[in-house]
């Protein structure tokens, strides 16, 4: 959860010092540029992932009776799960929870644990024939090859009612498990080894999420994001794939400190110590006492989103930075804007020239130039559910010293700019 009131407090207090401050003067020549930052992060899933590998195995495979998948993930107040594992004895079968999915705290903010079955059913993917369970020419064990079986010609994804196979409890028993600072993990046992009908699962995919059903869509035809692959034939990758290129954290972005210079590495060396400015700005979002550092004359904050009034972070997927700058051939821009879900991440364009070797000004998206850097001043926590970040966090600068070097940021689930922002610099004249 947010605490705006603390992040917002923080930014109106230090940034009121930079209101008025604007472009240094254009001498004759020079060029002036607009540079537009824009919070583009804008994901379905806060999390998603693959289980694939049963507890104790070495490799991937399938679940057979008596064994379990479990999969690690972080969630919020308001969050729910969702998974899909195949019931392989089937031609498209799966089990998962109903189309809200599983809650992960109660009424009173507190994380559910303990046995979920109740909330996990037996679904029909719409996409092939049914055949006899556990005898069909066409399931999985006993099929020559993927996709083998005719179309289904309901087509339409379902609840599974049909007396060939036991309750879901004789099936499969789920478990939530707490591991605190908003992490889960579930568990999906396998218990089918004394029932009518035992039945390996196969690999799936879970998701976290707050709109209700993430998979597909009740009584229609199914979604070609892979759910048919994994209902089928027990392959994830399709479907996980699609789930990912989805998932991330939604952050606020604080306001941008920038400079046009000359000298290289305005802002701040790679494999350095941060500065006191740039851990301000990295950990509570504040750019003020950065843009204070500088030596150069044509330096300044953007603070107050386009078409806001007063300085505020900007949320996807339309909230936006704007600022001025003037420059001559030989001039670089530097920015950078905090990464809010984070303890002391932040997004920088460093050196960047602002014209080409025959004095033609750059123009168009130079997102592709930003990288997301560790600033290193504090411990890092999960990206979004840290209690020491500025969201969450009692007062500014609160976190544990990580007395670190500035680098780059190596998550690959978070370090891709193009899913996080985009920036802009348009020449006026």
């Amino acid at each position: 959860m947010f605490k705006k009131s603390l992040l917002l407090s923080v930014l109106f207090g230090a940034l009121a010092l930079f209101i008025g401050l604007g472009v240094a003067s254009a001498d004759d020549g020079a060029q002036q540029f607009v540079v537009t930052v824009k919070n583009t992060a804008a994901f379905r899933f806060i999390d998603s992932g693959v289980f694939n590998t049963p507890v104790g195995a070495a490799e991937p495979g399938p679940a057979f009776p008596g064994d379990a998948y479990e999969w690690t993930f972080y969630g919020n107040p308001g969050d729910n799960l969702t998974f899909a594992t195949m019931f392989v004895q089937s031609n498209d079968w799966f089990f998962g929870p109903g189309l809200a999915g599983i809650p992960l705290y109660d009424a009173d903010g507190n994380p559910r644990t303990g046995d979920v079955t109740e909330s996990v059913y037996l679904w029909d993917a719409g996409s092939e024939i049914n055949q006899p369970v556990g005898e069909g020419p066409d399931q999985a064990p006993r099929q020559a090859g993927p996709d083998t079986g005719a179309s289904d010609p309901v087509k339409r994804v379902r609840m599974v009612h049909s007396n060939e196979v036991p309750a879901v409890s004789e099936m499969v028993q789920v478990e939530l498990a707490y591991n605190g600072d908003g992490q889960f993990h579930v568990t999906i046992n396998n218990i089918s080894g004394s029932s009518a009908v035992p039945s390996p699962l196969a690999p799936g995919v879970g998701v976290v999420h707050s709109e209700p059903s993430p998979l597909f869509r009740y009584l229609r035809a199914p979604l070609q994001n892979g759910l048919e692959e994994l209902a089928e034939d027990g392959n994830v990758a399709k479907l996980g794939a699609w789930l990912a290129a989805q998932t991330g954290i939604n952050t606020p972005l604080a306001p941008v400190a920038w400079t046009v210079h000359q000298e290289a590495n305005a802002l701040f060396t790679v494999g350095t110590a941060a500065s006191a400015g740039l851990e301000m700005l990295a950990e509570d979002g504040s750019p003020v006492a950065l843009v204070d550092s500088l030596t150069e004359a044509n330096k300044g904050a953007a603070a107050i989103p386009v078409g806001g009034t007063e300085p505020a972070p900007i949320f996807a997927p339309d909230g936006s930075y704007q600022f001025e700058i003037t420059a001559v051939p030989g001039d670089h821009l530097s920015l950078a804007t905090m990464f809010v879900q984070s303890n002391d991440w932040f997004f920088s364009v460093s050196n960047l020239p602002l014209f080409d070797a025959h004095g033609n000004a750059l123009y168009g998206d130079i997102t592709g130039y930003a990288t997301l850097y560790d600033a290193g001043t504090e411990v890092n926590e999960e990206p979004g559910f840290g209690s020491n970040q500025a969201p969450r966090q009692a007062v500014p600068n609160t976190g544990a010293d990580e007395n670190g070097l500035i680098h780059a940021v190596e998550d690959a689930t978070f370090n891709n700019p193009f899913n996080q922002l985009q920036i802009t610099i348009t020449p006026m004249n």
